[in-house]
């Protein structure tokens, strides 16, 4: 299983990654050392705010591809709504479920 998550940062900034393990994954970010990501080492990581499940790693991939191109109001949009028509480019949605946190 591949994972898509959204985290956002103390500035309040919004980084967008794919993991198979998203508690190890965030713990990573949080760690702000060589294994989380450069983003997250200069915008330290706050909260977790949304992740979807894929079946696979480029369905995991193409969703946080089309994330990574949205504006933040956007972003906010889909966190809030989980509102796939914010999406440049069209996904088949039912091919993710949002996780609780």
């Amino acid at each position: 299983m591949y994972y898509t998550y959204v985290i956002r940062c103390i500035d309040d900034s919004l980084y967008t990654g794919i993991t198979t393990d998203v508690k190890r994954r965030f713990g990573e970010h949080l760690a702000q050392n060589d294994k989380s990501a450069k983003y997250t080492r200069t915008h330290k990581a706050v909260k977790l705010e949304a992740v979807w499940q894929s079946k696979d790693r480029v369905c995991a991939s193409k969703l946080e591809y089309q994330i990574k191109r949205l504006t933040k109001t956007h972003k906010e949009c889909l966190i809030k709504n989980n509102d796939f028509s914010v999406l440049k480019d069209k996904v088949q949605a039912d091919d993710y479920i949002r996780q609780q946190i």
